[in-house]
C-alpha cells in the first residue's frame, strides 16, 4: 500500500470529499464494520478453485492472515496492515506476502529480501493478491448512492464507487449492500476505466463471529474466465494482540510466528 503518509491523509477528518453522498459514505462505513473488526485479528483463509463445469475444486492454498486493519477511535490511531503466511500445498510453506498500506512485498526463503509485487498479480484461479487483503471502501473510494435493487430475499442499496488515488487497486465499483440490518455486503462488481466488467465478489454464509454477522465464505467470479469460480471460505477467526513491529519486511525475514 502506498507511503504511510498517503494512508495517514485517507484517515484524516477529510477522508471523503465535500460533494460525497453522505449516505453512502454511512452504508458503506457500516458494511465495512461487518467485513472487519476494529481491532487486530487473524484468521484462515482457505481457497479453492472450480473450473467451468465442475463440482470438484482444482486447486486450493491455505493462508494463515492477519491483520490491523483499524479506523482512529479514541486514542487508537490509524492502522492498515496485513501478513498473510502460505500453508498449503507444502511446496509455498514460508512464502509471506506483506501489505503496508498500498504497499505490498512478497518474501520466499530462497530471496534475500522481500520484493514488491501487485496487488492484482493472480495468486490462485480468480483470486488475485489484493483479494486476500481487506479493503476498506469507506477510505479508499468516493461513493455515490445510485438507488435500490432486489438482491435475493431482500432488497439493496446500489452504490457506485471510484477509487480516491491510482493506488487503490480497482478503478470503479458498484457495490450492493442490504438495506436493513447492519447493512451487510451482498455483491461487488469492479470495473476497469473503461468500463469493462473486471470481476463478481459475492458475500455469503454469514455466521456470528466476534460479535457480528460476517460473511465466512466469499465467491469471485472473473469475467473473461466463463464459468470459472473461486471460493475464499474463512475459518478460526479470533482477536489477537498483533504489534505492528510484526508487519515489517525485516520481521518476516526473520520468520515472524
Amino acid at each position: 500500500m502506498a507511503s504511510l503518509l498517503l494512508g495517514a491523509c485517507l484517515f484524516s477528518a477529510g477522508a471523503y470529499s465535500a460533494s460525497a453522498d453522505d449516505k453512502a459514505v454511512d452504508i458503506i462505513r457500516r458494511a465495512d464494520e461487518v467485513r472487519s473488526p476494529n481491532k487486530p485479528f487473524r484468521y484462515t483463509l482457505t481457497i479453492h478453485e472450480f473450473k467451468t463445469g465442475a463440482t470438484q475444486p482444482d486447486n486450493k492454498q491455505v493462508l494463515d492472515i492477519s491483520m490491523r486493519f483499524m479506523k482512529p477511535e479514541g486514542e487508537m490511531k490509524a492502522d492498515a496492515r496485513s501478513l498473510a503466511r502460505f500453508i498449503y500445498p507444502p511446496r509455498d510453506k514460508g512464502k509471506v506476502l506483506l501489505s503496508d498500506w498500498y504497499d505490498l512485498w512478497f518474501y520466499t526463503p530462497e530471496l534475500r529480501r522481500p520484493v514488491p509485487v501487485s496487488r492484482q498479480q493472480r495468486l490462485i484461479g480468480q483470486i488475485s493478491n489484493g483479494d486476500v487483503i481487506v479493503t476498506n471502501f469507506e477510505y479508499a473510494y468516493d461513493a455515490t448512492l445510485k438507488g435500490e435493487e432486489p438482491c435475493g430475499e431482500t432488497q439493496c442499496y446500489k452504490l457506485a464507487l471510484v477509487r480516491k488515488s491510482a493506488e487503490v487497486t480497482w478503478p470503479k465499483v458498484d457495490y450492493y449492500v442490504e438495506k436493513e440490518g447492519d447493512n451487510r455486503p451482498y455483491k461487488a462488481a469492479y470495473f476497469s476505466l473503461d468500463n469493462k466488467l473486471i470481476k463478481e465478489v459475492l458475500y455469503q454464509d454469514f455466521q456470528m463471529v466476534l460479535g457480528k454477522m460476517r460473511p465466512m465464505k466469499i465467491v469471485v467470479k472473473e469475467a473473461r474466465h466463463g464459468k470459472s469460480y473461486s471460493v475464499m471460505t474463512y475459518s478460526d477467526v479470533r482477536y489477537e494482540s498483533l504489534p505492528e513491529s510484526a508487519f515489517t519486511r525485516e520481521s518476516i525475514q526473520r520468520g515472524v510466528k
